[in-house]
């Protein structure tokens, strides 16, 4: 089974090349310019079923327009999200934005974008991520337009 991952950026570029750097390591990867337009954002409860997760990685700009990464975030935790590895990025971390992450359990990136250190975070979760957890089917349901339960 591909890892799969959530990418949320307003900034085309910066996604675009997260995006490309998850597909070539082999992901199944989302992406989403608004985190107010994902699927699992606009679900009133956790659309994944109880053993399932959505996704194995998350990766949130935290400055968008409509909901930032933080509340992004916070809404999927307070709706019991399963995803453990969790990266935000931005270009302006105050000490306070810096606290917020690491108490959401988020690994915190810096703009200009470092990839060598995104990519031994990469390795790092994908050590953690176990070989027969369960992901849910719901955005490939979504996306055929089949009702998602």
């Amino acid at each position: 089974m591909k890892i799969r991952a959530l990418v949320l950026d307003d900034n085309a570029q910066v996604r675009n090349a997260i995006s490309d750097l998850l597909k070539y390591r082999g992901y199944e990867v989302y992406e989403f310019f608004d985190p107010s337009v994902c699927p699992v954002y606009l679900e009133r409860d956790c659309p994944c079923e109880h053993e399932y997760a959505c996704a194995d990685i998350i990766i949130t700009d935290i400055d968008m327009p409509n909901v930032t990464g933080f509340e992004f975030i916070e809404n999927q935790k307070k709706r019991s999200c399963k995803v453990e590895n969790i990266a935000m990025i931005s270009g302006a971390w105050t000490r306070d934005s810096r606290e917020q992450a690491e108490r959401l359990g988020c690994e915190i990136f810096y703009k200009p974008f470092e990839f060598n250190s995104f990519t031994v975070w990469l390795d790092e979760c994908e050590k953690r991520i176990k070989p027969n957890r369960k992901l849910s089917d719901w955005f490939k349901q979504k996306e055929k337009g089949s009702s998602v339960r």
